[in-house]
């Protein structure tokens, strides 16, 4: 692969210049208040700001937040993440109150060497995620009219084929930014010749989202451990009762013929914990797999399976888990995320988080980061990644 990167951008220097970065600022709100969460997508993009601020140039970051409708809605507002930025970065942010607009335009104009501007959320404006190459390249032609160069640091979005992505790069000098080449160098590694035992851990709640990534892994890797809501399709597709748990009926059939073909690489739960709701107060056991009652649902699994999983994952040389095993957000459902997060940091290998809801369950349950050897800021590009698909922003990188 050859793309060039943000140490080949200082070399030629930015001092004075304008550089447009796509960051991935998409962080949890809470409903209530608006506040943020966790602020680790921030976090990840401040190497690469950094950089081009201490290096003076003038840096104009763009990102998108939730799924607003391709216009202005309060509640999707990036105005939150500007001082969340400018705490971390220790200078004030300036905001622009829309895209590429009135706003925008004086914002950039007026930054000075080493500031940093940030335009409000891209998807405000249809042209972003437009399927109609000529209004994505028209929403394109304005955002690269902010910059004399452009970075993509934004990992958690190249897999989208969106105007900020895939369009910008063609219209301005673009290099990767220090968070996507670290990205990329540690996938790479997965989907090259990864050490062996080499052991995936995969959850949260659906089979049909994980579908193209277990079909490209199971060939390569030497356990997958199976864990979360879809492992009740899994269960079913052996005969078992599942009661009211989360269930994938026209995906039984798939699972029964990935446990057939699987050659004994898939672990499944032995044991799960249920409920009578989905409800953190709700009564709950620990049953095992083959006397779930009807009336029940599972929302986690349980310790004999923690267990079991563990003593895979302390044989592992390489470790890739994505999904929660159970509804970690609810205190009674944390224990089995937290028992396999807490087995990979211990396993002597190279471990890394797929993004999405598995980095947030190691904020969210207090885990030293630092104990993984990668926490990747993107789930849906991590996994389209080890499927071997071409990523639009990696594409337009390589160009």
């Amino acid at each position: 692969m050859s793309i060039r990167t943000l140490d080949d951008l200082l070399a030629e220097g930015v001092s004075s210049r304008r550089v447009l970065v796509r960051a991935d600022l998409n962080v949890p709100l809470d409903k209530q208040t608006g506040a943020i969460t966790d602020d680790g997508r921030i976090r990840a993009v401040l190497p690469t700001l950094g950089a081009l601020v201490e290096a003076g140039a003038k840096v104009v970051v763009c990102s998108h937040l939730g799924r607003p409708k391709g216009a202005p809605d309060p509640q999707f507002s990036l105005g939150p993440v500007a001082g969340r930025l400018g705490e971390l970065l220790g200078a004030p942010v300036h905001f622009a109150t829309d895209t590429v607009g009135d706003s925008a335009r004086s914002t950039v104009a007026d930054l000075a060497d080493g500031q940093v501007a940030l335009l409000e959320n891209l998807r405000f404006n249809a042209g972003e995620t437009s399927k109609d190459e000529a209004e994505r390249g028209a929403f394109a032609d304005q955002l690269a009219a902010f910059g004399d160069a452009y970075v993509d640091d934004a990992f958690g979005a190249v897999h989208r084929k969106h105007a900020s992505v895939f369009d910008v790069p063609a219209r301005l000098p673009h290099v990767a930014g220090r968070l996507v080449l670290r990205e990329v160098e540690v996938l790479s590694k997965l989907t090259g010749d990864p050490e062996r035992p080499y052991v995936v851990v995969l959850g949260g709640s659906k089979v049909s989202d994980k579908l193209a990534v277990i079909e490209a892994l199971l060939p390569t890797v030497d356990r997958l451990l199976i864990g979360g809501g879809m492992c009740f399709t899994f269960l079913k597709a052996q005969g078992l009762e599942v009661g009211t748990s989360l269930l994938e009926k026209d995906m039984v059939d798939t699972c029964r013929n990935l446990l057939e073909r699987s050659g004994g690489k898939i672990m499944l739960p032995v044991d799960v914990v249920v409920a009578d709701a989905f409800a953190p107060d709700a009564a709950h056991d620990t049953v095992r797999v083959d006397g779930i009652p009807s009336h029940r649902l599972g929302l986690d699994v349980g310790p004999e399976t923690v267990a079991g999983f563990s003593a895979a994952l302390s044989q592992a040389k390489t470790i890739f888990w994505n999904g929660p095993m159970g509804v970690f957000e609810m205190p009674a459902f944390a224990a089995g995320t937290r028992g396999i997060a807490e087995a990979i940091t211990k396993a002597d290998a190279f471990s890394v988080v797929g993004g999405g809801d598995s980095a947030a369950a190691v904020r969210a349950l207090g885990l030293d980061e630092s104990s993984f050897g990668h926490i990747s800021t993107g789930g849906g590009a991590s996994l389209e990644y080890l499927e071997g698909k071409t990523l639009p922003g990696i594409a337009a990188l390589e160009n």
